[in-house]
């Protein structure tokens, strides 16, 4: 099998990965991946299977300073800002024509030049690197080209991603429905795994003891709420739940109207301590993820979270509703099932913990490793 795999992603939390780097033992790998990124589970299950693991930044700038403590942490806001309309600008010019994405490009290629990859595993949201450029590295090196997406290429990729689709060798996906069309853009194969899952060392239920009372909610969320016409269908559940002991935590910016339930951002050991501290985990999907399967129905589980679920095909793939989780179809079910779940505490807790033991045998990141070296052998 191929043992050196080389990530080509974008860094999300600098600051995480910092801290994560910094906590690290001395006689251990330091981590390429903050533990808020989902490619950090794949990075532990690849070197835990023998791989060589690099990783290559692609929004560090191409000239000056790539120190990842450069990186500004990024925050979804619903207001125009000055980097926001430049960001849209350059989005609009060819990569090919921007002379530091042209260098950045360069520097992957050195980069493979010395790493030697068997595997190219490139991150969704591609907007930096050429399909000239992935097209070379496949015939320099022979590496099968892996392109891991949590979103809809009709709603999220750009011109660039789209281009490249006959290069894909496999596409990983959350969503069924997305492999579907990234097929009909021509990628060769695609597989709804889905491609998050869980770690067992990371995933670990945090203690209920003397947890600082922001931590602390009747129904919690983590995520995204904005764009508001990505997120509408996850900005009502919540909206229909203002008047119940509501905690929100979220890196980006919240629609006026839930504001008042913001509780701050979840990283790390928060994320960890929110998760296992709420009585009830709200998971709502974006509008876009038809099929379902995001990283939460996974992550939060495996922390011994009871989780109410807008209904989606997949749920019944990967869990089975009423021993697991709970589905809601409308706002006046969903207000029904949190009265009714917080009023038997028995009930939700044996179902949290039957979840928690089934997604740690199921669903990990070892699990899913097994499954896509399989899906290449046959490729």
């Amino acid at each position: 099998m191929p043992r050196r795999v080389l990530f080509i992603a974008a860094l999300h939390h600098p600051q995480q990965l910092l801290a994560d780097i910094a906590a690290a033992p001395d006689d251990a790998e330091p981590p390429l991946f903050p533990r808020s990124m989902g490619q950090h589970g794949w990075e532990r299950a690849f070197r835990e299977a023998g791989y060589t693991v690099a990783v290559f930044w692609r929004n560090l700038p191409g000239f000056g300073s790539r120190d990842i403590a450069s990186l500004r942490q990024d925050r979804f806001s619903s207001r125009w800002t000055p980097r926001k309309i430049l960001s849209a600008l350059n989005q609009r010019i060819p990569p090919s024509l921007q002379p530091d994405l042209r260098r950045r490009n360069q520097l992957l290629l050195a980069e493979a030049a010395r790493f030697q990859p068997d595997i190219i595993w490139l991150s969704g949201d591609n907007r930096e690197i050429t399909p000239q450029t992935l097209a070379r590295l496949k015939d320099e090196h022979g590496c099968k080209l892996i392109y891991v997406s949590g979103v809809s290429p009709i709603v999220f990729s750009s011109h660039n991603e789209r281009s490249a689709a006959r290069l894909y060798d496999l596409v990983l996906v959350n969503d069924y429905y997305h492999g579907v069309q990234w097929q009909e853009l021509g990628a060769r194969r695609m597989a709804c795994l889905p491609y998050v899952a869980v770690d067992p060392a990371l995933h670990v239920p945090q203690p209920l003891t003397d947890v600082p009372r922001e931590y602390l909610a009747d129904i919690g969320f983590v995520g995204t709420l904005l764009p508001y016409h990505l997120y509408s269908e996850r900005v009502a559940a919540l909206e229909c739940l203002r008047d119940f002991d509501l905690g929100i935590w979220s890196i980006h910016e919240l629609p006026k109207s839930l504001r008042a339930h913001y509780r701050g951002s979840a990283l790390g050991e928060t994320m960890l301590q929110t998760l296992s501290s709420v009585k009830i985990c709200l998971n709502a999907h974006g509008d876009f993820m038809r099929y379902g399967g995001n990283m939460r129905l996974f992550e939060a589980a495996a922390l011994g979270a009871f989780q109410i679920v807008d209904d989606r095909p997949g749920l019944r793939e990967w869990f089975t509703i009423g021993e697991h989780l709970e589905v809601f179809r409308n706002v006046n079910e969903l207000r029904d099932k949190v009265a009714h779940y917080l009023a038997h505490d028995e009930e939700r807790l044996q179902m949290a913990a039957a979840a928690r033991d089934h997604v740690l045998k199921n669903h990990t990141y070892a699990q899913r490793l097994a499954r896509v070296e399989a899906l290449l052998e046959e490729i």
